[in-house]
């Protein structure tokens, strides 16, 4: 049926209507569901919802003060289950005690009141900054900010209002005065005023030693320039510090001011130079400079470079100016002093260099180690009683050993970090170990030790009540050495100690005294220049010897002496003299073996030998003679003395010269005590003259005996005096007590009886 166009007019009309009245209802009632879901959010989430003409804002409070507002531009629509879509937002968190100032802003955010959550769609930013004057302040009043905050920049962070927590996943961008980094992942609690990254935190500060800070994770705790982080490690330009656990404070600047570090600390710098301990605080000044550094727990440092290790309790790090502040590669500080206390070790190893380099370890409870130029070894000292130990490092030495003990040492250092000098004052102890050898041990007020470039000790001196003892080195001596004086001087090149200062030496019964004293240890050596007396004591009996048989010490005094052995053979020279109660023997140069009781003098015409003898006449009358000599050998074992060079006997009836004689004693048994060995015979020959008064005789050999008076002569003697004149013949006899003169010649013999002797 065809439609009239004015009906069609009339339907289209109704059909407008009727959409028109569709739509209006379907947005009335949208409307209406909206306001009734705003105003329905009090009650689902427990907080004041306000809109106004100027946009959408809320906020939490407790005890009468805001915990934190959230504002938005606009709410632009709420979706099914009360979502709501908040453009240009801005978070404003407070704290509980109104001490914060936080702010979390960007342009879109999406909002769930069931959840309670802010979630930003896109890029936000986080300012963190203290409010310390926010309880003085009206509630919400914006601060005057002291200091600028710190500044975060990620991407779908989300805020519950519920909880106070706002966290991201995403990458985080770090900012603030002079330091900048990035990390993974975030969390920020509102309640307690912190910020946890959550992985690959990497932190770099600015100033003349910039420090970049890397860690596994990290915290920014109530004041936002606290830093706690784990697995941590920070670089500057010369230095490196790795940490399982480290809080960093930074200062006004936001410069890093203070680090405590825990958990396997390990420090290192460009030096070579390592550290190790449980934990380290570490203070800063401007521009990230390092002042002091402590280490804690036990801490072991290594320089490489050096050969040289240590460790100690604790150890406190001293930092200067290095005076190239500001110029490019150069460190703001240096180190300067390092006292490590609580036990402390220095070790540092033998250099290669050297025929017999020396390692060397100092410890004590307490050292204190001067740095020079921050990286070389000035000096070390220790605070209170120390020990230095030199080992011997060549194979050939090994086990050698030299250890110094005293109330205080200091050790030197040359320009490699090589051991220079050791000084020990107090209570000084040295100790000399030498395989197979018995150990040698000093003492004295003080001491130094000089070493080579090379490390090999070169002298060590000993000052104020020296002593030296060695153990038995034989069992000859079982008694070992001593050694006294003011001075000793120490020589390893050929194991020398040389003694001043009333310097003494006692070994086996021995004691040797003069102006300087110079003993070869090793080979027992001895030296001794000046007023030098030496007396062999703990002496036994020797009643089949004669001058030396007595258990009386021995005494020798000479100008100089030279023993092989200090209980065997000794030289005296200058002036010698050799006694043994009233046995004398005077040379100027004196052989004395102790051991075999032998006598070698030497002298010559001007100054020859001298020696003194008791003789008796076999009826209790007994007289001394005196016999010198230009040499003397004695055997006190045969009691023989060889005499020889031009030798004169004088008694008290005349003397007589021959070129040798040899005299012999009686046994000591026949002597009393303290007399002169008692003459017995005496054999002269070659150019023997017989001198009593004005009698002479002359021959080329001589037989006296002392218990008789008697001489014979034999080798064409020729006798003389004023009265019976000359008188031959192949053998003389007479007599020292009285005129008669025997002479024998080929088979007779005749007596002459008037020769001229006043008696």
């Amino acid at each position: 049926m065809p439609v009239s166009i004015p009906r069609l007019r009339i339907w289209f009309a109704a059909m407008a209507l009727i959409i028109v009245a569709a739509v209006a209802g379907f947005y009335i009632y949208a409307r209406f569901q909206i306001r009734l879901a705003i105003r329905n959010l009090p009650a689902k989430v427990g907080i004041d919802v306000q809109q106004s003409s100027e946009g959408f804002s809320f906020s939490k409070s407790e005890g009468g003060r805001t915990l934190f507002t959230i504002r938005a531009s606009k709410a632009t629509q709420f979706r099914q289950g009360g979502r709501a879509e908040l453009h240009d937002v801005n978070i404003i968190v407070y704290g509980r005690n109104s001490d914060r100032f936080d702010q979390i802003y960007g342009k879109e955010f999406q909002y769930d009141p069931e959840a309670g959550t802010v979630v930003a769609k896109g890029e936000v930013n986080i300012d963190l900054a203290g409010n310390s004057e926010g309880q003085k302040l009206e509630d919400q009043a914006t601060p005057h900010l002291g200091r600028e905050p710190i500044h975060l920049r990620t991407e779908g962070l989300t805020f519950n209002q519920k909880t106070g927590l706002a966290e991201t996943e995403g990458v985080i961008d770090l900012h603030m005065p002079r330091v900048s980094g990035t990390a993974r992942g975030a969390t920020y609690d509102s309640k307690k005023n912190e910020l946890t990254l959550h992985s690959a935190i990497d932190v770099r500060t600015e100033g003349v030693q910039p420090t970049r800070i890397q860690a596994a994770r990290g915290e920014i705790m109530k004041q936002p320039r606290v830093l706690t982080m784990d697995s941590v490690h920070m670089t500057s330009r010369d230095r490196t510090l790795l940490a399982d656990h480290a809080i960093v404070n930074l200062n006004e600047g936001n410069a890093v001011e203070h680090v405590d570090a825990t958990g396997n600390v390990r420090i290192s710098d460009s030096g070579g130079i390592q550290v190790r301990s449980p934990r380290a605080d570490l203070n800063l000044g401007p521009n990230n400079v390092v002042k002091s550094a402590l280490f804690a727990g036990g801490v072991d440092f290594v320089s490489a470079k050096q050969g040289a290790s240590g460790h100690s309790g604790e150890l406190l790090v001293s930092f200067a100016p290095s005076g190239n502040i500001g110029v490019k590669g150069s460190s703001a500080t240096q180190v300067q002093t390092i006292y490590a206390y609580r036990g402390a070790t220095l070790h540092r190893e033998a250099q290669k260099m050297g025929k017999n380099p020396q390692a060397f370890t100092i410890t004590s409870n307490a050292m204190t180690f001067a740095v020079d130029a921050g990286r070389l070894l000035k000096s070390a000292q220790t605070d209170g009683p120390g020990q230095v130990v030199m080992s011997a490092a060549a194979p050939k030495n090994a086990g050698e050993q030299t250890v110094v003990d005293a109330q205080r040492l200091t050790a030197e250092f040359g320009e490699q970090n090589q051991l220079r000098t050791v000084h020990g004052i107090g209570s000084v102890r040295v100790l000399s170990r030498v395989p197979g050898q018995p150990d040698k041990l000093s003492t004295s007020d003080s001491m130094v030790t000089q070493l080579t470039p090379a490390g090999e000790i070169s002298s060590v001196v000993q000052e104020g009540n020296f002593r030296y003892n060695e153990g038995q080195s034989s069992k000859s001596e079982p008694g070992g050495r001593s050694s006294f004086a003011a001075r000793a001087s120490y020589s390893p090149q050929d194991d020398s100690l040389t003694l001043q200062g009333n310097p003494r030496i006692v070994s086996g019964g021995m004691t040797v005294t003069a102006e300087i004293i110079r003993l070869l240890r090793r080979s027992g050596q001895l030296f001794a220049q000046g007023n030098v007396k030496t007396t062999y004591s703990e002496l036994k009996l020797q009643p089949s010897g004669a001058l030396l048989a007595t258990a009386d010490p021995i005494h020798v005094t000479a100008h100089a002496m030279n023993a092989k052995q200090l209980s065997g053979l000794a030289h005296y020279s200058g002036d010698a003299r050799l006694w043994q109660g009233s046995n004398i023997v005077e040379a100027q140069t004196i052989d004395f073996d102790h051991k075999a009781r032998t006598i070698v003098a030497q002298g010559d015409r001007k100054h020859p030998v001298s020696s003194v003898f008791l003789q008796g006449d076999g009826k209790g009358k007994a007289s001394t003679m005196v016999v010198t000599a230009p040499r003397l050998n004695y055997v006190d074992g045969e009691r023989q003395a060889r005499y020889s060079g031009g030798v004169t006997a004088r008694g008290q009836d005349g003397f007589l010269t021959a070129d040798h004689a040899d005299i012999f004693l009686n046994a000591a048994g026949t002597s009393r005590i303290g007399e002169p060995s008692q003459l017995d015979h005496i054999i002269a020959s070659t150019h023997v003259v017989v001198q009593q008064q004005e009698r002479r005789a002359v021959g080329d050999r001589l037989v006296y005996t002392a218990a008789t008076g008697t001489y014979v002569m034999t080798g064409s003697p020729i006798l003389s005096d004023p009265v019976n004149g000359t008188v031959r013949g192949d053998s003389l006899t007479f007599y020292s007590h009285d005129d008669r003169v025997v002479v024998e010649s080929k088979g007779f013999s005749r007596t002459v009886t008037h020769t001229h002797v006043s008696r």
